[in-house]
């Protein structure tokens, strides 16, 4: 029988200058532990999805020089803001030959399940735990969706993805992805209280505190 080439899946993560990270969290945390925090996070997603080629978009060289460090290739897309970083991403991805890619925040506490999330000939979005926010996005290279974060993005990428007649389209909720860490109530949460590091000043754990 004729030999089926296997599927090239790629990943893009879009990470913002770690000190500029994590805003809403001004006040619990000083401006050194919310970089600390941002860039732990973002290196937990990297670690998951270390046997995949993985492409980090950003503007910072802070940023591109920890991603290299993490065995990631960057792409550089100054002042293109998170949209415009992730569909300059994509397009240089699929440029590359990729058949397939995974889009990820980088501030998931609990990203374990990522490669999970892509199926091959399907567009699979993981909404946030209110179903407001896309916390990861999968989709063939041939249909890949514009990026629309912000508010209410799950929606407007939900319509985007079953609008491409041709695929078909998962709504996967799990609970470690739908996780990502914005605020103090998120850094309450039982489940991402459990997996803070002990560093953290707010953890419990901390001997510090």
């Amino acid at each position: 029988p004729p030999t089926v080439a296997p599927v090239r899946l790629a990943v893009l993560v879009p990470v913002k200058r770690f000190t500029a990270a994590k805003g809403r969290l001004t006040g619990v945390l000083g401006e050194s532990d919310r970089a600390r925090l941002a860039e732990w996070m973002a290196s937990g997603v990297l670690d998951v999805v270390a046997e995949i080629p993985t492409f980090v978009a950003c503007d910072d060289d802070g940023v591109a020089t920890w991603a290299q460090r993490m065995g990631a290739q960057v792409i550089w897309g100054a002042g293109l803001g998170l949209n415009g970083a992730v569909d300059d991403g994509v397009g240089h991805i699929i440029s590359m030959g990729y058949d397939h890619l995974l889009v990820t925040h980088a501030d998931l506490a609990l990203p374990g399940a990522l490669l999970d999330v892509a199926h091959e000939g399907c567009i699979t979005l993981v909404p946030d735990r209110r179903d407001d926010g896309t916390n990861v996005m999968s989709f063939p290279a041939a249909h890949p969706l514009s990026a629309s974060y912000g508010g209410g993005s799950f929606a407007r990428h939900l319509r985007q993805a079953l609008a491409v007649a041709a695929v078909e389209v998962e709504v996967r909720r799990d609970l470690g992805l739908s996780l990502d860490l914005d605020t103090a109530r998120d850094l309450a949460h039982p489940l991402i209280r459990k997996v803070l590091p002990p560093w953290l000043p707010t953890n419990p754990a901390n001997p510090a505190r």
